[in-house]
């Protein structure tokens, strides 16, 4: 007999590269305006203010290869690249020196974005948090890759680049997010966090092929579908 009063979801899963074990999803935290030139691009002040945090639900997940429905209630349907943290620890309070214990591995990530309602005043959530808005690639542990401290970070639509910068160019760098965050929030294993993305954001249409990469991590490839009916 279940112990549920209705089917129990099921938890969002990444694969793991090198492994037969996946990396599962707990929750999915994102830092907005972490690279100087996407600042000035979205019409903001770069100076170092506190980061701006920010969730997207875990089963948001999109695999590689997957397809991203053209969501609803957009018409301008951005991309953002970003390094994406996976975490095996974590805590409370933890200080700067400590945060990359905690990461178990990267990946590729995009934070996939109604742009229309992001810059309409409403709250985010509606405009960040839907549904696949969330495409992330295999995680590569980090006694595979080492720590990512630096690296170009790209995304072409079609073939053609439209994001390309280097993770050393973070406004707040790796250890500082971590530390931040976990201000805010307990910071648990299973927790993953995008760094943020750099300058080159723009629209995609539904057929339109995205490919992502972050020197040493695998590419994250997805296609974007037709409107969700």
């Amino acid at each position: 007999m279940s112990q549920f009063v209705v089917e129990a979801p099921t938890i969002p899963t990444i694969p793991v590269q090198g492994s037969e074990a996946a990396f599962p999803v707990r929750r999915v935290y994102c830092i907005g305006r972490n690279y100087v030139a996407h600042v000035r691009e979205m019409g903001g002040n770069e100076e170092r203010d506190p980061p701006l945090f920010f969730q997207k639900p875990a089963d948001a997940l999109v695999q590689d290869g997957g397809t991203i429905p053209y969501p609803t209630m957009t018409k301008d349907f951005h991309y953002e690249v970003e390094l994406v943290l996976a975490m095996k620890g974590g805590g409370v309070n933890i200080p700067k020196e400590e945060a990359l214990d905690h990461v178990f591995g990267y990946a590729v990530g995009i934070d996939m974005t109604r742009r229309d309602i992001q810059g309409s005043g409403r709250p985010w959530e509606i405009a960040k948090s839907f549904d696949h808005s969330f495409p992330c690639g295999p995680v590569v542990p980090v006694e595979t890759v080492g720590h990512i401290q630096s690296g170009r970070i790209e995304l072409t639509v079609n073939g053609e680049t439209r994001q390309e910068s280097d993770v050393d160019l973070l406004i707040w760098k790796i250890p500082e997010i971590i530390a931040n965050l976990s201000t805010y929030f307990e910071l648990k294993p299973g927790d993953v966090i995008l760094t943020g993305t750099p300058h080159g954001v723009g629209p995609v249409r539904p057929g339109d092929r995205i490919e992502a990469r972050v020197e040493k991590l695998p590419t994250l490839r997805v296609e974007v579908g037709q409107p969700v009916a």
